[in-house]
C-alpha cells in the first residue's frame, strides 16, 4: 500500500498539484487520468524519486518495491536474453524461461534473444526495460504509456499478463479502453486536486460532470441566497424591533462560505476539413506487391477497392508491413508490382511518423498551422494549437525545439485545416492524451470522406473500421468484416492469440495450423529451415569460439602452472606474485566461459526443439 497525503507541487508560479491525497490499497489496480501537462508523469517522478514536491508526504511500508519503466536506454549485456534476466530476483536468477516468456509476449522472437540489445530500434529497446520490470515482480507497477511501442498482438498480450498481476499497479495511457480492461480503480488529477473512485474512466468522468454541476447549482443558490440576506439587512438595520433579526443574518452571512465560480475546462473539440466527392469508387487497387531488395515480400497480390466515405483499418505485428502498405498507397514508395488508381477527384491528406521532416525548423508551431493553408487565420490556428496540446504561449515554440511525439501533433493539427477527401492516418493516437484522443476518434467519425488507418487502438477499430487489412505471418489479405466480425471469426487465433494457465500467467498456447497445399508446405518448410539456420548458426559459432578460447587457456594455463612449480623450487618469490595473478585470470576466463557456453548450448537445444516441432506440426 502507498499513501500520498496533501502533495504540492509548483514550477515557478505554475501550480501542480495542491494538496493531492489519495491512497492506493493492496492489489488495486488504478488508472491515472489528466489532460497532458497537468502532472501524471511528474506524479510518478515524484512516487519513485526523481523529483522533488514542495509540501506533503508519501509514505509506504518498509521494503516495498516500485517498478518502474526507465525511458533512458543503458544495456550491459551482450544479449537480449542475458539483459532481461538482470530483472530477476536473486531467488529466480536462473529462471530465463520466465523472461523468455515475457519477452517473446512484448514481441521478441527465438532470434532476437541472442542478438546484442544495442541492435533494436528504440521502440524494442524500451519493450526490454518493461520486460526487465514485468519479470521483477515489484509491489507497485508504476506504467507510463507502455502500449506506444507495442502492436496489437503485445497490447492484447499484456492485457491478460496484467489482469493477473498479483501486486498493485497504476497505469498512465492515452488508450482509454486499454485502460478500462484492466483497472480497478480510478484516479483522476482535475483542477490541482485528485479524486479517487472505484470503477473505469467512464464512471470517473460522469462523476466529476455529476459534482460540478452539483457544485454550480449550489454556488447560484447560495449567492441569491447571499443578496437576499444583504437586502434584508440594509432594508431594515434601522428597525429598533428587528434588530435581533438583522443581527442573525449578519452572523450567517459571516459563516457563508463563499464559493468561487469554476474555470471553465476547455473541451477538446476538432473536426477534419472535408472535400466534396461525387463519385463511389475513391481507390482501386489490383494485384499490389512490395519488398525491401532481396527480401520476401511484405505482401503480393493485395487487391481491393475503397468506396467513398469507408473506414479501413490496417492491423497486425509490428514490422510486418502497416506503415509500408500506407506509404504505397500514399505514393511514397513504389510497388514492386501492381496498380493504383485513384479517382480523379481523390485529394488525400496523409499523417505518417516520418512527415516530421517536412516541418520548417525555424517556424514556431502557430505558424505552421497558419500557413497550412491560404485560409487559415489566426485565430483557425490558435484554436488547432490548443486542440494539439499546445495552449498558450506552447503555441510559440519553435519547431527546432519540439520533441518528436510534439512535431507528430504539430502534422496531425496541419492535417486537420487541410481540406480533403481521403485520410491516411499512421498510428495517430500515439503522442495524444486521453481526452485528445476521444476528440480524435469523433473528428474522424463525423468525416465526409474515405479513411485509410493504421492503428493498434481496440477502441478505435471497434467504433470505426468497415473493414480491415491484416497483416500476418503470411503477409497482408483484405478482411470484408468489421473488427468485432474479425474477433468471431478466429481473429488473433493465427498465431498471436495468448491464453493463459492457472499455474503460468506468462504461458502461450499455440494455435492450430491453417490447411496448406504441397506449395505452400514445401516454401513454409523451406522458411522454416532457413530461419532455424540464421537463428541456431550465430549460436553454434559462438559455442566454437567459446571452445577455442577454453582449450588456449587451458593450454596456457598448464604452462604456468609449470613455471609455477619452477619458481616454488628455485625459491624465486619475484616470479610467484605475478605467475599466481597469471594464473588466476586464466582460472576465471576458463570459468566464465564454459558458463556462457553452457547457457548457450541450453538455450540452442531449446530453440532446436522449438524449430522440430514447427516442422513436425507442418507433416502432421
Amino acid at each position: 500500500m502507498i499513501s500520498i497525503e496533501n502533495l504540492n507541487k509548483s514550477f515557478g508560479d505554475r501550480v501542480l498539484f495542491d494538496g493531492v491525497s489519495f491512497k492506493i490499497n493492496s492489489k488495486e489496480r488504478v488508472g491515472l487520468v489528466a489532460r497532458n501537462g497537468h502532472g501524471k508523469s511528474t506524479l510518478f517522478r515524484i512516487i519513485v524519486g526523481e523529483e522533488s514536491y514542495d509540501k506533503g508526504a508519501i509514505t509506504m511500508p518498509r521494503g516495498y518495491r516500485i517498478g518502474y519503466v526507465q525511458q533512458h536506454i543503458q544495456f550491459t549485456e551482450n544479449t537480449v536474453l542475458a539483459e532481461g534476466m538482470k530483472g530477476l530476483t536473486s531467488s529466480e536468477k536462473d529462471h530465463h524461461w520466465k523472461v523468455e516468456k515475457i519477452l517473446a509476449g512484448l514481441g521478441f522472437s527465438d532470434g532476437d534473444m541472442v542478438r546484442s540489445p544495442h541492435d533494436f530500434s528504440g521502440g524494442f529497446q524500451v519493450r526490454l526495460n518493461l520486460a526487465k520490470i514485468l519479470v521483477s515482480e515489484p509491489d507497485l507497477l508504476l506504467l507510463d504509456e507502455p502500449t506506444n511501442y507495442l502492436d496489437i498482438t503485445s497490447i492484447r498480450w499484456i492485457v491478460g499478463f496484467l489482469r493477473a498481476w498479483p501486486n498493485e499497479l497504476v497505469l498512465i495511457t492515452h488508450d482509454r479502453g486499454f485502460m478500462d480492461k484492466l483497472i480497478t480503480h480510478t484516479v483522476g488529477i482535475h483542477r490541482k486536486k485528485a479524486r479517487k473512485i472505484e470503477g473505469n474512466t467512464e464512471k470517473y468522468y460522469d462523476r466529476i460532470a455529476q459534482d460540478e454541476e452539483i457544485y454550480e447549482k449550489t454556488r447560484l443558490n447560495d449567492e441569491r441566497r447571499e443578496k437576499e440576506i444583504r437586502l434584508f439587512i440594509s432594508r431594515f438595520r434601522a428597525k429598533a424591533r428587528l434588530a435581533n433579526m438583522v443581527q442573525s443574518r449578519v452572523k450567517t452571512l459571516a459563516k457563508m462560505e463563499k464559493k468561487d465560480k469554476l474555470d471553465r475546462v476547455k473541451e477538446l473539440e476538432f473536426s477534419f476539413r472535408s472535400k466534396p466527392f461525387r463519385a463511389k469508387q475513391v481507390l482501386t487497387i489490383e494485384d499490389l506487391s512490395f519488398a525491401w531488395g532481396a527480401a520476401p515480400p511484405l505482401f503480393e497480390n493485395l487487391g481491393f477497392s475503397i468506396i467513398a466515405g469507408e473506414r479501413i483499418c490496417v492491423v497486425g505485428k509490428n514490422g510486418k508491413g502497416k506503415t509500408t502498405l500506407l506509404k504505397v498507397l500514399a505514393g511514397t514508395l513504389s510497388p514492386a508490382s501492381g496498380t493504383l488508381i485513384y479517382n480523379p477527384q481523390v485529394e488525400s491528406g496523409v499523417f505518417e511518423q516520418t512527415n516530421i521532416q517536412r516541418l520548417v525548423d525555424n517556424r514556431t508551431v502557430e505558424e505552421e498551422i497558419l500557413y497550412a493553408q491560404p485560409d487559415v487565420d489566426r485565430r483557425k490556428a490558435r484554436n488547432i494549437c490548443g486542440a494539439m496540446m499546445f495552449e498558450g504561449d506552447n503555441a510559440l515554440k519553435k519547431i527546432s525545439v519540439l520533441s518528436g511525439g510534439e512535431k507528430s501533433r504539430v502534422m496531425l493539427g496541419k492535417l486537420l485545416v487541410t481540406p480533403v477527401n481521403l485520410l491516411m492516418l499512421d498510428e495517430p493516437t500515439n503522442h495524444l492524451d486521453l481526452d485528445a484522443c476521444d476528440a480524435l476518434l469523433a473528428a474522424i467519425d463525423t468525416f465526409d470522406g474515405a479513411v485509410i488507418m493504421v492503428t493498434h487502438n481496440e477502441m478505435f477499430l471497434h467504433a470505426l473500421a468497415d473493414r480491415l487489412i491484416v497483416f500476418g505471418d503470411a503477409g497482408a489479405r483484405m478482411f470484408d468484416g468489421n473488427y468485432q466480425d474479425f474477433l468471431e471469426k478466429g481473429g488473433w487465433g493465427d498465431g498471436t492469440t495468448i491464453t493463459r494457465r492457472s499455474d503460468d500467467p506468462c504461458e502461450a498456447t499455440a494455435p492450430a495450423l491453417p490447411h496448406l497445399n504441397k506449395k505452400a508446405l514445401r516454401r513454409r518448410r523451406s522458411e522454416i529451415i532457413t530461419e532455424k539456420s540464421r537463428v541456431l548458426k550465430p549460436m553454434e559459432d559462438a559455442i566454437a569460439t567459446a571452445e577455442q578460447e577454453i582449450e588456449k587457456n587451458e593450454a596456457l594455463l598448464e604452462q604456468l602452472n609449470q613455471k609455477m612449480v619452477d619458481a616454488s623450487q628455485q625459491g624465486d618469490g619475484d616470479r610467484i606474485g605475478p605467475l599466481s595473478q597469471k594464473i588466476r585470470n586464466c582460472q576465471e576466463i576458463i570459468e566464465t566461459r564454459f558458463g556462457e557456453m553452457e547457457q548457450m548450448d541450453d538455450q540452442r537445444q531449446r530453440l532446436e526443439k522449438k524449430f522440430e516441432k514447427r516442422l513436425a506440426e507442418l507433416e502432421a
